[in-house]
C-alpha cells in the first residue's frame, strides 16, 4: 500500500506484487547483513568518534543523512510511497551494491577490535538503528521484529514505536567529500565494466583473482594521487596498479579496456599473480611464504597471530 502514490490510479497485478516481495525481501535481507555483523559490537565501547573514521564510512554517513531529510519531508506530506522507494534504493544500492560489499573485507578479516573494523560497525549501528525508526510507519512488522536483535544500548526503548525518527546530524554532513567520491565512483564503475568483459572472456572468474592497471590523464593522476589504495579498496581487487598514460602493455593473457564514459581511462586487467589466501580470497605473492600459516597472506598471518 505504501509503494503506491495514492494520488493516481492504483495498479495491482500478481506480477506488481512480486516484485514488491522481492523488493521487501531485499531490505530485509540488508538489515539482517548489518544486524548479523554487530553482534560483537558494544555500543558504549567499541563506537568509534566520528573524527576516526576513514572516508568511506564519512561517505555512508552523509548518505544516509540526506536519506533522513529526504525521508521525514516525505512523511511531514504523507508522500509514502517516497518513503518506501527511498528506503529501497538506499538498502539495494547504496548499501548492498557499494558499501556492504566493500566493508565485508574489514568486517571478516580486520582483528576484531581493529579501528577499521569497529569504524565499520559504528556506521553499521547508526544506519539500521535510524533505518528501522523510519521504516516503522509502513513497515511495522519487520522494524519491530529486528529493533529486537539491535545490540544493547542503554539509551534506547524497548520498542521501535516507542522512540522518534533519528536526530538530524548536520555534522555528517559532508558535501565536498561527497563531490570527491562521485569522481572515484566514476572511475570504479568503469572498472567494473572492464572486470565483467574480462570475466565473461574468461581471463579472470572472481574480480578478486584480477591484477587492475590503471591509465589515466594527468588531471585524473593528479586526483588520484592519495587515492589510489582507496580506489583498489573500493573495486574489490587483489591488485590495482597505475601507470603512466598511453602505457598500458599487456601479455597474451590479459585484456584492455578502453572506456566511452571516461575517454582518457584505460583499464588493463589479467589473472593477478600469487596463491590464494584461504581467509581474505585476495591474491597475494605473501601466500605460502609463513610455514606456519602456509595457506595465507601476510596481512591475514599477522590477524590470526594476535587471536588468542
Amino acid at each position: 500500500v505504501a509503494s503506491e502514490d495514492y494520488r493516481d490510479d492504483i495498479k495491482i497485478s500478481d506480477n506488481i506484487l512480486q516484485q514488491l516481495s522481492d523488493a521487501y525481501r531485499k531490505m530485509r535481507n540488508t538489515i539482517r547483513f548489518m544486524l548479523g555483523n554487530l553482534t560483537d559490537f558494544n555500543v558504549g565501547r567499541d563506537r568509534l568518534p566520528y573524527s576516526d573514521m576513514n572516508e568511506l564510512d564519512r561517505w555512508a554517513l552523509h548518505q544516509f543523512e540526506l536519506l533522513k531529510a529526504r525521508l521525514v519531508k516525505a512523511y511531514d506530506a504523507f508522500e509514502f510511497h517516497t518513503v518506501f522507494h527511498g528506503l529501497y534504493t538506499f538498502c539495494g544500492v547504496t548499501m548492498s551494491a557499494f558499501y556492504l560489499d566493500i566493508i565485508k573485507d574489514r568486517l571478516y578479516t580486520a582483528a576484531p577490535d581493529a579501528v577499521q573494523r569497529r569504524g565499520a560497525q559504528t556506521v553499521l549501528y547508526d544506519i539500521v538503528d535510524g533505518m528501522l525508526r523510519l521504516m516503522a510507519p509502513i513497515m511495522s512488522f519487520t522494524a519491530a521484529e529486528a529493533w529486537e536483535y539491535l545490540p544493547v544500548d542503554d539509551n534506547r526503548t524497548d520498542q521501535v514505536f516507542l522512540t522518534l525518527f533519528p536526530a538530524e546530524n548536520t555534522a555528517a554532513l559532508d558535501y565536498g567529500l561527497d563531490r570527491k567520491w562521485k569522481r572515484l565512483l566514476a572511475l570504479r564503475a568503469e572498472i567494473t565494466k572492464a572486470l565483467e568483459l574480462a570475466r565473461q572472456n574468461k581471463i579472470i572468474g572472481h574480480p578478486l583473482e584480477a591484477e587492475v592497471r590503471v591509465a589515466v590523464n594527468a588531471d585524473t593522476t593528479t586526483f588520484l594521487q592519495d587515492k589510489w589504495e582507496t580506489l583498489k579498496t573500493i573495486a574489490i581487487v587483489s591488485e590495482l596498479i597505475p601507470v603512466a598514460e598511453g602505457a598500458i602493455t599487456l601479455d597474451d593473457d590479459g585484456q584492455v579496456f578502453r572506456s566511452e564514459e571516461l575517454p582518457d581511462l584505460q583499464v588493463a586487467v589479467r589473472p593477478a599473480a600469487g596463491g590464494k589466501c584461504e581467509r581474505c580470497w585476495l591474491r597475494d605473492q605473501s601466500v605460502g611464504k609463513n610455514a606456519e600459516h602456509p595457506a595465507l597472506c601476510s596481512r591475514c598471518t599477522a590477524v590470526v597471530a594476535g587471536l588468542s
